[in-house]
């Protein structure tokens, strides 16, 4: 029998407000979660559910109001801000909405940036060139992400995503700003790469059809996950 594989992230009870004024508005009211290494989890709901707001909680860029995170046993919000920013770079990879790539850089500068960060990961312009062959712009990393269309540069930002090998992916509505053309090319590099590199994707999305790609579904409604 195949063994089940460890859990990897872990979320117990996570709450989180933000304030309208003076009132508070709770966006998490108490979220639990699992998800297993090498498993893909689709986390839907409407605009502004709070999916973002979760999303940024797992990895790590938002502290939640109370509850836990744990990646690998280990608690997200108890390691210091040195030790949770070396974390993110390198246990982590994002992919938002918004491609946020630097226009003064050129594609293949951009999709290397990320490893600047950590000791050791200087020269990785081989491994670079790589991941844009796969996203299918090998030709193109001398172009600066105005040269590009939306989709080509949500592929390079999917390839700096990966650049530092991270053991979990976490999506924001990767095809939020595209076409539906356009969004499942996108969608179809992401998947590729995820599984043939056994990463962990977590994918937020009002999307039915983008969430049924993915193994495992939850809904967030009213502040909870429910599947």
């Amino acid at each position: 029998m195949m063994q089940e594989q460890e859990t990897i992230l872990k979320a117990e009870e996570l709450k989180r407000s933000y304030y309208i004024g003076k009132k508070p508005l709770e966006v998490l009211k108490g979220v639990s979660l699992e998800v297993r290494s090498g498993e893909s989890v689709s986390i839907m709901g409407a605009s502004g559910s709070g999916k973002s707001t979760l999303l940024h909680v797992l990895g790590g860029l938002d502290n939640p109001a109370s509850g836990k995170v744990y990646f690998q046993s280990q608690s997200v919000y108890e390691m210091s801000g040195m030790r949770r920013a070396r974390f993110r770079a390198q246990n982590v990879g994002f992919v938002f909405q918004a491609y946020h790539l630097l226009p003064e850089l050129d594609i293949l500068e951009n999709v290397c940036l990320p490893a600047m960060a950590l000791p050791g990961r200087e020269d990785v312009s081989q491994q670079a060139v790589q991941l844009l062959e796969e996203v299918g712009l090998g030709e193109r990393i001398d172009h600066r992400p105005q040269e590009l269309s939306g989709g080509e540069q949500q592929r390079v930002a999917l390839a700096r995503a990966l650049i530092n090998e991270p053991d979990i992916i976490f999506a924001d509505e990767p095809t939020g700003n595209l076409d539906s053309k356009t969004g499942d090319k996108v969608l179809h590099y992401l998947f590729q790469l995820v599984l043939s590199r056994g990463h962990t994707l977590v994918l937020v999305t009002h999307n039915k059809s983008v969430a049924e790609r993915c193994e495992r579904r939850l809904v967030l409604e009213d502040g909870l996950l429910g599947r």
